[in-house]
């Protein structure tokens, strides 16, 4: 694939273009930038969570998966990439799976009322 002007320029440089695609909502091009972006600095959380963000948002779920659990995997109490893990999972069809995560987003948040996802068809009200 050839090289575009975007993917060039100072790590900062990258950041915030990749920041201005996602905010298009051009997930792909966010996507390209960020996964250089998480290549050289990938103790840095947030392009990594920003990646599977666009990944999520381009249906691309397998790797917005992996990279949600490599963000938990960094940085176990991040609650943000907890409920991402559940909602993508869920979008995968393995509601059994986003149930555990789901309702540790919600703990974690303070939010302890889970809503219907979470409940599964044995806790119905």
């Amino acid at each position: 694939m050839v090289d575009t002007y975007y993917e060039f320029g100072t790590p900062a440089d990258r950041w915030d273009r990749a920041q201005l695609f996602f905010e298009a909502k051009e997930y792909l091009a966010a996507a390209r930038i960020l996964g250089g972006l998480v290549q050289e600095v990938p103790e840095q959380v947030a392009p990594r969570l920003l990646l599977a963000r666009a990944y999520y948002h381009s249906a691309r779920l397998t790797k917005a998966e992996a990279e949600l659990r490599e963000v938990l995997e960094r940085d176990p109490v991040e609650e943000y990439a907890r409920l991402m893990l559940g909602r993508t999972l869920e979008r995968q069809g393995r509601s059994a799976e986003a149930a555990p995560h789901l309702r540790l987003a919600h703990a974690m948040t303070g939010d302890l009322e889970p809503g219907p996802a979470e409940r599964g068809p044995r806790n119905q009200r």
